[in-house]
């Protein structure tokens, strides 16, 4: 399985990035997906995961500004930042397993992962 982020960026304070993570190497499976972050200085932290099954969930502290997307046709799974903050500043991971069946935010629980693409937001 390969992930590989693309889309961050530097934005001002209410601005809008798209991060997307193309998929590979999956077949017809279908893998718990979802998106992580970590700012410097703390540690890594769920945003939003998807299940296989279409199940979503988001962290509280991106709740109706970030949407999760999945495009099945192209293996690409995107999200949507909108209104962002300077406290969305990290470098932004995308994440896929196959071990868990409900929707997960605990890094542990995930496999496979991105390299990761910056997002910068300046007040």
């Amino acid at each position: 399985v390969q992930l590989v982020e693309s889309g961050g960026g530097s934005v001002q304070a209410g601005g809008s990035l798209r991060l997307s993570c193309a998929v590979s190497g999956v077949g017809y499976a279908r893998p718990h997906m979802a998106w992580f972050r970590q700012a410097p200085g703390k540690k890594r932290e769920g945003v939003v995961s998807r299940l296989g099954d279409g199940i979503i969930s988001y962290a509280d502290s991106v709740k109706g500004r970030f949407t999760i997307s999945l495009d099945i046709a192209e293996s690409t799974l995107f999200l949507q930042m909108n209104s962002l903050k300077p406290e969305d500043t990290a470098i932004y991971y995308c994440a896929a397993t196959f071990r868990i069946t409900e929707s997960s935010l605990v890094e542990t629980d995930f496999d496979y992962w991105g390299q990761g693409t910056q997002v910068t937001v300046s007040s």
